[in-house]
């Protein structure tokens, strides 16, 4: 595993660079779905601009205004808080915390975020000052939805986060009574699909003001979303970040990690039975033997613990069905024997490396929905289809995946299943109202 890049730079090119440690591999995989997903969309709005499909819009501005107060404002603030943090992780985090937990600390550089807040604002001021002129006029601008990708990409970016907090906080709501302040500002538990509704009513209602049609904007978006989920995963699979599926009993590891194929569940019951305190408290031994709190996902008995047989053909590496994730980011599991590294941990026994699976799925299906766009003429076909291929790669995931489940109309369905159920239906809905209106007209 890759916690973050000084990992990535230390097995790839032996260099060892602990600067790099801020950089976590998870962040990075989700900054570069954000740029693919932009471009992407970004191509697909062109595409139907070229056919007449979207149409640009024409819009007053007004330059040669000096810099406002609420202009310098938002740069110095803006200014302040990257360099508080930025400039505080390179020169005042202390040893032993992790950068992540650092950036979502209230530990920071003064001296940084007052000059990088000044510097900001003085840059503001001078751009605005080079422009001004003698009367501020008024000048028609046209603008074309490509042009506004980028609001779009930001506005998915900040209320794709505060929506993803929004439903884990619900779906965990015992641990965020008692811990509020720490499960509002920690980096960690983020929920998907809330992010995914809270970010497209969002970008919906900016489109409608911005005279975006709405059923050309999710078409061009279905596909984005797709790539972007997928890159996204990569980040999970390579930093091991916790959302990997139950433990595959058919599989067993040995005390280096390395993945076995077992003849029934005789290894993985004695691995449980071995590191009871893990599987129970949540807790396993550090190097110098005293025990500590590495996970939270604890049982109320052994028997209790999630797992499925399954043995993939013999043909393909066992790893692609049973993984301990070493070295992952959240230092969860027992010690690697040896490893004195801060990440130097493994799962007790092989899990399904469930996001591995998910880059496959969801880069296939952008692929299928890439190679259909221009056949389909129906808007909001796409999304609908959108929708449910989504749905249904996503409750077939979860049914091998760790998660807090509910009571839903007889089943034992959790969070994600659930939505992925009315995804399903909801796209359903959408592909057959839309035929319905458009065959008519």
């Amino acid at each position: 595993m890759y916690p973050n890049l000084y990992y990535v730079f230390k097995d790839w090119f032996g260099v060892e660079w602990p600067a790099l440690a801020f950089l976590n591999t998870f962040g990075l995989m989700v900054a570069v779905a954000f740029a693919v997903a932009a471009l992407v969309l970004t191509s697909e709005f062109k595409r139907k601009e070229k056919l007449g499909l979207l149409q640009p819009r024409e819009e007053i501005i007004t330059v040669g205004k000096p810099a406002s107060f609420s202009e310098i404002l938002i740069n110095l603030v803006a200014g302040f808080l990257f360099g508080y943090k930025l400039v505080g992780l390179f020169f005042s985090k202390p040893p032993g915390v992790e950068p992540q937990d650092y950036i979502f600390s209230g530990e920071g550089s003064w001296t940084g975020g007052i000059l990088l807040g000044l510097l900001l604002a003085g840059i503001k001021w001078y751009e605005k000052k080079k422009q001004q002129l003698k009367e501020p006029e008024n000048r028609p601008v046209r603008i074309w939805p490509h042009d506004r990708v980028g609001d779009i990409i930001i506005l998915g970016l900040v209320f794709g986060i505060l929506g993803a907090k929004l439903f884990d906080n619900f779906e965990n709501w015992d641990e965020f009574i008692a811990h509020p302040i720490e499960r509002i500002f920690s980096a960690s538990g983020l929920t998907f699909y809330g992010g995914l509704i809270l970010a497209a009513i969002a970008i919906c209602w900016f489109a409608y003001k911005k005279g975006i049609p709405i059923g050309h904007l999710v078409d061009s978006a279905a596909p984005a979303l797709l790539i972007a989920y997928a890159i996204g995963r990569i980040g999970c699979q390579v930093s091991g970040d916790g959302d990997w599926g139950v433990y595959n009993s058919a599989y067993s590891s040995s005390e280096t990690g390395k993945i076995m194929r077992a003849s029934d569940t005789t290894a993985f019951n004695e691995k449980i039975a071995r590191y009871a305190d893990y599987f129970l408290e949540g807790r396993a031994a550090d190097s110098t033997g005293k025990e500590v709190i590495v996970t939270d996902r604890v049982y109320p008995s052994l028997s209790e613990v999630p797992h499925r047989w399954f043995q993939g053909p013999s043909f393909m590496p066992n790893w692609f069905f049973a993984y301990t994730y070493p070295k992952n980011v959240n230092k969860d599991g027992i010690l690697i024997p040896g490893d004195r590294d801060d990440h130097n941990r493994m799962l007790p026994s092989p899990v399904f490396p469930t996001p591995l699976y998910e880059i496959l799925g969801c880069t296939i299906l952008f692929l299928f929905l890439w190679g259909i766009r221009k056949s389909v003429k129906t808007p909001f076909v796409i999304f609908g289809i959108y929708l449910v291929v989504n749905g249904i790669e996503r409750f077939l995931i979860e049914r091998i995946r760790v998660n807090r489940h509910y009571d839903f109309l007889g089943m034992r369905l959790s969070q994600a299943e659930i939505i992925a159920i009315f995804l399903v239906l909801t796209g359903l809905f959408i592909i057959l109202a839309a035929r319905m209106r458009y065959s008519k007209k």
